[in-house]
């Protein structure tokens, strides 16, 4: 007689995605792990191999709305417990978040929300003990939730008091609120295009912004749309577009992109004609640049460097400085940013910002163009930066942006002429297809 087989239990849909949520939000709350290293490259979650692109993205989108909502959810909560969130078993501060942001954000089932939330705990050692808790008080959210929401919906709590504080004092208490609502929207997906944007935003969904990107709100696997494999397009913010575009007539130029990866304005320079010497520190990044180079059909000279230490025998007509800064600008796209920046980090960028700046002036030959760019909202790393290098340099000079080099958006440019994007910028009748990431460019020129 055969022996009898049975078949290995299987494990309730979507348990996996929301367990995969649960260890990384643990990441970025407890351990201070960026959403960037967990979800791609080396050291990455394990367990995103065995997802289904649909499970994937749920878990993705799951992550995202609990940190984009973090301080909502947090006063939500303690609303409906006790004795406050348990400090003792991270998964089941994990499940309360997951459920709760399923119930109150998402389109999911409230009975489905509670029962894998449940279990999501029942199945952790130091949490099962929560499991009739957390029943409890997710049933209560799916009838209490929305009222809690609403008593608090003038105030700024998903955003950290310092960062609210900051922004009030350099933009305004008016404009400080209407960032912070800007990052409560999922952000859409923007395209920089080689040609013809009409005809992709056509064909992916979307529509053409008036700077020529194109944003669509398709979701998924990015690999998987039209034109992706044959190097059509690369997915850049629309503010992230601009700086590169801000030295013109590019065609032949020698150009040094001192901060290279992702790669997306180094893309833009070399598609636009340059000779571009793509420069990173990080082996893995300028990996992960030359990839994309591969796809896009397009070629840059790559080198690993400190580009504060990097020799070049030449001088360059151009240079590009994206430098790495605090990323409050990003905090719609890196809702994790907001919750992992501190005060503190903004010093130690700023002396590194300097040296970049240092450097790149060595480098730019007289007549050059230096543009010089942060995705950070703090006056420190963008205004006072370029301030502080231009009364240091007397050979350097400010060359005022004009509105028709950014597509007329007058609301985009400082007063002397340099470009300072906002969330809030570039409303639209639908949220998810309004805002921009915040950026800060300046071009400089070497007399």
């Amino acid at each position: 007689m055969p022996p009898v087989r049975f078949a290995p239990p299987t494990e309730v849909p979507g348990l996996a995605a929301r367990r995969i949520a649960a260890d990384i939000l643990d990441g970025v709350l407890h351990k201070r792990r960026t959403l960037d290293d967990q979800l791609d490259g080396a050291a990455a979650h394990p367990g995103l191999k065995t997802l289904s692109d649909r499970d994937r993205a749920l878990m993705r989108r799951l992550v995202a709305t609990i940190l984009r909502r973090l301080g909502t959810l947090g006063h939500v909560l303690s609303r409906l417990l006790d004795r406050g969130i348990p400090t003792d078993a991270p998964r089941a501060q994990s499940a309360l978040l997951i459920g709760a942001a399923q119930i109150l954000w998402m389109d999911v089932p409230d009975h489905a929300a509670v029962d894998l939330s449940v279990r999501l705990v029942q199945s952790d050692r130091r949490a099962a003990k929560y499991a009739g808790l957390i029943n409890a008080v997710l049933r209560r959210c799916a009838r209490e939730g929305q009222p809690l929401i609403d008593e608090v919906k003038a105030q700024t709590l998903d955003v950290p008091p310092w960062l609210m504080a900051r922004w009030t004092a350099h933009y305004g208490e008016a404009t400080a609120k209407e960032i912070a609502i800007a990052l409560s929207h999922e952000p859409s997906l923007d395209l920089t295009v080689k040609s013809d944007a009409a005809q992709w935003a056509t064909r992916l969904h979307g529509e053409t912004l008036p700077t020529g990107t194109v944003r669509t709100l398709l979701q998924g696997s990015v690999t998987m749309l039209p034109g992706f494999a044959e190097g059509q397009w690369w997915v850049q913010d629309a503010a992230a577009a601009l700086p590169a575009r801000l030295f013109g007539d590019v065609t032949d130029s020698a150009i040094a992109d001192l901060c290279a990866a992702p790669g997306g304005k180094t893309a833009q320079l070399v598609q636009a004609g340059a000779r571009v010497t793509a420069i990173d520190r990080s082996p893995n990044r300028v990996a992960r640049l030359r990839d994309n180079f591969t796809r896009l059909g397009l070629e840059a000279r790559m080198v690993v460097a400190d580009a504060t230490e990097w020799q070049s025998e030449n001088q360059f007509d151009g240079v590009l400085v994206d430098a790495p800064c605090a990323s409050t600008g990003t905090i719609r796209r890196h809702p994790d940013v907001a919750w992992l920046r501190q005060e503190l980090d903004i010093g130690a960028l700023m002396a590194l910002q300097k040296r970049l700046l240092q450097k790149a002036v060595a480098l730019l030959k007289p007549g050059g163009t230096l543009v010089y760019c942060t995705c950070s909202l703090e006056p420190e790393e963008g205004e006072q930066a370029v301030a502080a290098l231009l009364s240091a340099e007397s050979g350097i000079r400010r060359a005022p942006i004009d509105a028709g080099e950014v597509a007329g958006l007058a609301e985009i440019l400082t007063s002397e002429g340099d470009l300072r994007t906002l969330p809030c910028h570039l409303p639209h009748a639908d949220p998810r297809l309004s805002g921009l990431d915040g950026f800060y460019a300046a071009r400089l020129v070497k007399s």
